[in-house]
């Protein structure tokens, strides 16, 4: 996830802790009061309802969290003599939801519930805002985690694949130029197979993309990449020539992107990427 996102012209940090997303209500508190910041925290802190808001979230959250200092800060909460800090807070109850960071980039930190509600004391349309970014950047995290999840699964495939090329095609005497060579001859058979061209070919055509021809691949092709990659490492552990092989691929190819084409849930996630 990004370290922060822009409100309304305001720069709010973030970062992920034991409970995952914390954001720093100290830069949403300077969107109300540059100069006078840790002020505006301290007078929310010390509000009754806050208190009782904080400690019932504590209660549900946090094992750790000290209920006999909690009824002790909220019988004294109102009175004109009450004072209570986010440091307080924390040393005296235990609390895991507000956070505080020394340093340049420090701050006082809270867990996105109690950010959200903050927010709402500060400015219920900030708070909106606020919580329309915040869940966009959740999306875009999560469309992100899939793409790496299908990215690794080619890549745990591939150390499969590349260990049969080891075990079976490269004889001891072969230099690491050599290797190389044999392992881009059998990478473009799966490229061949699938797209029905090599990676040359394909960069030849593209000169202005970034990237390889399976960084553009979509979901289908990418399962499909996977399922060949292990079956061509069993093809030649079997001893199959590559130009069979290369058939027996192709053959599959067209037969898994046929049923995976047809599949609207992977069709889905084909129209997200």
């Amino acid at each position: 996830m990004s370290n922060q996102i822009d409100i309304k012209g305001s720069t709010i940090r973030l970062f992920t802790g034991d409970l995952k997303d914390y954001i720093s209500i100290t830069d949403i508190a300077k969107y109300k009061k540059s100069n006078r910041s840790d002020d505006l925290i301290r007078n929310w802190i010390r509000n009754r309802n806050t208190i009782e808001f904080i400690g019932i979230w504590e209660q549900l959250n946090n094992p750790d969290f000290n209920p006999v200092e909690f009824d002790g800060i909220k019988k004294e909460a109102g009175l004109n003599s009450f004072t209570l800090t986010p440091k307080q807070w924390i040393e005296q109850t235990g609390a895991i939801g507000i956070i505080s960071k020394a340093g340049r980039y420090g701050g006082t930190y809270a867990h996105k519930d109690i950010a959200f509600e903050f927010a709402s004391w500060v400015s219920v349309e900030f708070k909106l805002y606020l919580i329309k970014e915040f869940q966009r950047l959740k999306d875009q995290e999560h469309k992100q985690l899939g793409w790496d999840i299908r990215r690794n699964l080619t890549k745990i495939n591939y150390q499969i694949h590349t260990d049969a090329i080891k075990r079976n095609l490269i004889p001891t005497s072969l230099n690491k130029q050599q290797i190389g060579y044999v392992y881009a001859s059998e990478a473009d058979i799966l490229n061949v197979a699938l797209f029905g061209k090599t990676a040359a070919q394909w960069r030849h055509e593209n000169p202005d993309e970034k990237g390889n021809i399976r960084d553009f691949a979509n979901v289908s092709q990418l399962v499909c990449l996977a399922n060949m990659e292990n079956l061509n490492a069993v093809f030649i552990d079997e001893g199959l020539e590559q130009a069979e092989r290369l058939v027996r691929l192709n053959q599959i190819a067209i037969q898994q992107m046929t049923i995976l084409l047809k599949d609207k849930n992977v069709g889905l996630l084909d129209a997200k990427d």
